[in-house]
């Protein structure tokens, strides 16, 4: 697969018909996408975990109520175990790798100790797991018309409601997804 044909750093958004239930009605950030496959965070499926329980977890205190109150994400149903942060500016942690247009993504400790104290990235979403595409696999999903995929920008991610984000997302289509038809076909 060329470069330019790369859906990276773009929001997969799930079609209406598409009735997978790890996926209906889900927005996903393509943080990789090359010809050995693709990877993504859903962006709006908050998890039943709470950041404090998973804070208190690796063993991490935190001040900020509102913080502990936040619900941690279903990055995806890969690796439900590891942790991302999905967040705005410059990668400057030990683990973090720069995705384009000012986001990066980082899996290591040092940032959510640094959000905890506040002193981390002004916007972040934590998310576990991650979704992920075997080489073509992505392709074809499209090919299905399993996704529409629109620009992301940090408003969408970090400041639209997670509630609201895959309305948001096909609202940016110029027309309602929910009239598409469940089906495809050739002409």
């Amino acid at each position: 697969m060329s470069t330019t044909s790369s859906l990276a750093n773009q929001l997969l958004v799930a079609v209406p018909s598409l009735d997978d239930p790890t996926f209906s009605q889900s927005v996903a950030l393509v943080c990789q996408h090359d010809a050995s496959g693709a990877m993504a965070l859903v962006v709006n499926r908050p998890s039943d975990m709470l950041m404090g329980e998973l804070l208190q977890q690796i063993e991490v205190s935190t001040e900020n109520e509102t913080l502990r109150m936040h619900h941690v994400l279903q990055g995806g149903p890969v690796h439900i175990e590891r942790g991302f942060v999905l967040h705005a500016g410059d990668a400057q942690w030990e683990s973090s790798v720069a995705l384009g247009n000012g986001l990066s993504l980082t899996t290591s400790r040092d940032i959510l100790e640094s959000i905890a104290n506040g002193t981390g990235p002004e916007h972040s979403l934590i998310a576990l797991g991650y979704a992920s595409w075997a080489p073509g696999q992505l392709e074809q999903e499209l090919v299905d018309n399993s996704w529409i995929v629109v620009d992301a920008d940090q408003q969408l991610l970090f400041e639209v409601p997670i509630e609201e984000r895959w309305r948001t997302a096909t609202g940016r289509l110029g027309f309602d997804p929910m009239q598409m038809a469940g089906y495809s076909g050739r002409a």
